[in-house]
């Protein structure tokens, strides 16, 4: 399985402008129940990401104000991205590599496609070795 197999349903791109402040953000997040979103410039390109845990670690547990902050200053700039033809196990590695939990999708041609987290994989995992232990079931134990 691809990254291209598991965004392929999805309806929507999320994503942020860096303009917008930390509090307009995390509303952003918490309606479109996701973890993560991608930050764009004002002329639409990908600059960043910002998380959940960017704004509890960098703005709540600094005792700032959300209302006044701009993603731009919490967001994350050293992007991890990968294209649509990766693998689902190169997704796992990179995640492990750089202590992510999101990877960035992106083409060279259509450019940001969204985020894939490490619990749409974990997803995708779980369900293939379920269908693989059910199928071992049912050559030990064969209905009769």
């Amino acid at each position: 399985m691809k990254v291209a197999d598991l965004i392929e349903s999805r309806k929507e791109v999320y994503s942020i402008p860096d303009d917008m402040t930390v509090h307009e953000a995390a509303r952003y997040l918490r309606e479109r129940a996701v973890r993560a979103v991608g930050v764009r410039d004002k002329k639409g390109h990908l600059v960043g990401v910002v998380s959940q845990s960017d704004i509890s670690d960098k703005v709540a547990a600094e005792n700032k104000c959300p209302a006044w902050m701009r993603v731009s200053e919490i967001m994350s700039t050293d992007l991890i991205v990968v294209p649509p033809d990766a693998s689902l196990d190169e997704c796992l590695r990179l995640m492990e590599k750089h202590g992510i939990y999101h990877l960035l999708v992106m083409d060279k041609k259509a450019g940001y496609r969204g985020m894939i987290s490490v619990q749409d994989l974990l997803r995708v995992i779980a369900s293939d070795h379920k269908a693989r232990a059910d199928m071992l079931e049912a050559l030990i134990y064969p209905q009769r």
